[in-house]
């Protein structure tokens, strides 16, 4: 039952198929990410307001695997599929595929466009709380922990429907999107805005990249920056950029290791920091749906989690 004024109501779209992903104890990228924000999520004062939802089977949408298809080398896709029937292995220095990682990951695929479909029917928003990653996967191969580039196919997928005309992605993860880059930069219905560590992994993502459209802004961060840094960029860059293309759709590749305790990077956001974000992110329009990068500090990450959803709901 839908109350006139009740709160928005916030779809988490979540499976504990999710942890089966497995990238060995010591990987920053593990189960217990996920976990971690869970048990937060669990113990949220407006934990009453989250419908929890799980993603659509593979095997009830066709879609999954046609857009896989379309975003990536079906070759590439082939071996990932062989890989993981095989009993898994690395297939970089970082990207490890286990055994369940190749249905986890077109599951992971499900659960964004279940993303799309939710935030577009209802107005509220969603959070894809699913693994692996998918902003660093490129076309041709998976790196950085990501096998599937999610957000790029989501977008895709979103723009396939006909009340939709324009998506825009915003990626405030520490590292650079370059496989999201890479895969909307030529379609000029796709926006894609970039908040990264200078010169960190992958080392991509500098200012004069501006895509086939100018549809493309990336925004390198020097190391040490904290909020103040970010709230200039947002409010002279990423705010007219985002405005200025009037998306249909915002998708926020929300990666959360630009925390100043998370281990891999050198950014010094707070978790309350993502509160302001999304707020921000609410002026360019209210149909906007978050899916997990990275963060690896479990506390921040999901205080981050926490903050980002607190601010969407009005709490």
């Amino acid at each position: 039952m839908h109350h006139a004024f009740s709160m928005a109501d916030f779809a988490i779209i979540y499976s504990p198929d999710f942890l089966t992903h497995d990238t060995g104890s010591f990987h920053p990228e593990n189960a217990g990410r996920l976990k971690a924000i869970v048990a937060a999520l669990e113990k949220a004062p407006w934990a009453n307001h989250l419908d929890w939802r799980e993603p659509t089977p593979v095997a009830q949408r066709e879609e999954v695997d046609a857009l896989i298809a379309q975003l990536h080398n079906p070759r590439y896709v082939t071996a990932l599929r062989e890989i993981a029937h095989t009993g898994g292995g690395h297939i970089d220095g970082d990207t490890v595929v286990s055994e369940a990682s190749y249905a986890v990951a077109r599951l992971a695929v499900s659960a964004w466009l279940d993303g799309v479909d939710y935030v577009l029917e209802t107005g509220h928003s969603a959070f894809v709380l699913a693994r692996p990653p998918g902003h660093h996967a490129m076309r041709d191969r998976g790196m950085g922990f990501c096998l599937f580039s999610n957000a790029a196919i989501a977008a895709h997928y979103a723009l396939a429907r006909t009340d939709i005309n324009r998506v825009a992605i915003l990626d405030w993860d520490v590292h650079h999107g370059n496989g999201t880059q890479a895969l909307v930069e030529k379609n000029a219905a796709i926006a894609y805005c970039s908040l990264h560590q200078l010169l960190a992994y992958p080392g991509t993502g500098h200012s004069s990249e501006t895509g086939f459209h100018q549809n493309v802004l990336n925004l390198p961060m020097p190391p040490g920056s904290a909020s103040d840094v970010y709230q200039v960029q947002f409010e002279q860059k990423v705010l007219p950029f985002l405005n200025a293309f009037t998306p249909d759709l915002l998708i926020i590749s929300a990666g959360y290791d630009a925390n100043a305790a998370d281990p891999l990077a050198n950014i010094n956001l707070q978790p309350k920091d993502y509160g302001v974000f999304t707020q921000q992110c609410l002026s360019v329009t209210d149909k906007i749906l978050f899916g997990l990068e990275g963060g690896y500090d479990y506390n921040s990450l999901s205080q981050s989690v926490l903050a980002t959803i607190g601010a969407r709901i009005g709490l």
